[in-house]
């Protein structure tokens, strides 16, 4: 075992906040900037729940670890400020999950109201979904919260509806917006549609919704070009590919032209015939996807894109009038290979 490597606490470890594999986190995430290694898929899945039950951006996390190296006790302190505190709640479901316990009983209760709820997607969506491999779900959130997050990304932003050259603001991220915690956010995470129609998906509403960013996409325009991302996977192409999804809720009304979630419909059904098809040592990430049959997906603000992870998917240039403003809002099960065996 190197230095580093016996440099990493143990999962069980806990600090003031009394979360399973926070501590673990924090101190792989400063060996790696001694060049240790960035964890096998276990623990990249165990960060992520961790991450996403906290209210915290994965990314949003690394980021403050590598540039600031925080002691434990100075991270715990960034998280209560940045979160505005965590529930005693969840804490004690994500302590379960990593051990294989059952969930406190309040959450119980809660997802037994999700499974009792009367179903958001309709047979024709569910069949809709099985043969293109995406869903859209009307009115996915209230509209108060709708509203008041594309008002907290114009403010974020310091961007203007009405004046569209406040609309150009530089950003290293292209059109993602690295704006992860506000009340509007997580009002919608929650939203009980958007967790039902998931659990459909899923079969099970035992789900964790992700901490994600928002994103905007300003109309092209002279010295303004689309810098992506283009179509893409954001999962490994290693056959089997497990199933999985992926979401964004439309905050503003988003016709097609006006830079539109893009995806290649139906190919989560052709995925492995076409990969069969590739020359050997040929990378399919670097074959034009558009040429699979890429479609915009337009939509109404309220709206909520879900599609199987298998599918190509993008943005696109905005040939419209307005920014396409949006909410990535995904949620999935606990599905480790293997428990957390060392708690």
């Amino acid at each position: 075992m190197s230095q580093i490597e016996a440099q990493l606490v143990a999962p069980s470890e806990k600090g003031a906040l009394g979360v399973y594999q926070l501590k673990r986190l924090w101190s792989r995430a400063l060996a790696s900037r001694q060049g240790g290694a960035s964890g096998d898929l276990i623990e990249r899945q165990l960060d992520h729940l961790v991450t996403d039950a906290l209210g915290l951006g994965l990314e949003q996390v690394q980021q403050h670890l590598m540039r600031v190296a925080p002691s434990f006790e100075e991270f715990e302190r960034w998280i209560v400020a940045t979160t505005g505190g965590i529930e005693p709640e969840q804490v004690a479901r994500i302590n379960a999950a990593l051990t294989g316990a059952e969930p406190p009983g309040s959450t119980r209760r809660g997802l037994a109201a999700i499974e009792a709820m009367e179903p958001v997607l309709s047979p024709a969506d569910l069949a809709h979904w099985a043969e293109h491999g995406y869903v859209i779900v009307h009115d996915a959130v209230p509209e108060e919260t709708r509203a008041a997050a594309e008002a907290a990304i114009w403010r974020h932003l310091g961007a203007r509806p009405d004046e569209a050259d406040s609309w150009y603001v530089p950003n290293d991220h292209g059109i993602m917006v690295q704006f992860f915690q506000h009340p509007a956010f997580t009002a919608n995470r929650r939203s009980p549609r958007v967790h039902k129609a998931f659990a459909q998906l899923w079969g099970t509403a035992d789900l964790w919704v992700t901490t994600d960013r928002a994103g905007f996409n300003v109309p092209e325009r002279p010295g303004w070009k689309f810098r992506g991302p283009d179509m893409h996977w954001d999962v490994s192409l290693a056959r089997p590919i497990p199933f999985g999804t992926q979401g964004i809720l439309y905050l503003a009304d988003t016709p097609a032209e006006q830079g539109a979630f893009t995806c290649v419909p139906g190919f989560h059904r052709r995925i492995d015939a076409w990969l069969d098809t590739l020359p050997p040592g040929v990378d399919p990430r670097r074959e034009d996807l558009h040429a699979l049959g890429s479609q915009p997906i337009a939509g109404r603000a309220g709206d909520l894109v879900i599609w199987d992870q298998r599918l190509p998917h993008g943005s696109r240039p905005n040939r419209g009038e307005r920014p396409r403003i949006v909410q990535y809002l995904n949620m999935y099960p606990t599905r480790f290979e293997e428990r957390a065996e060392w708690i």
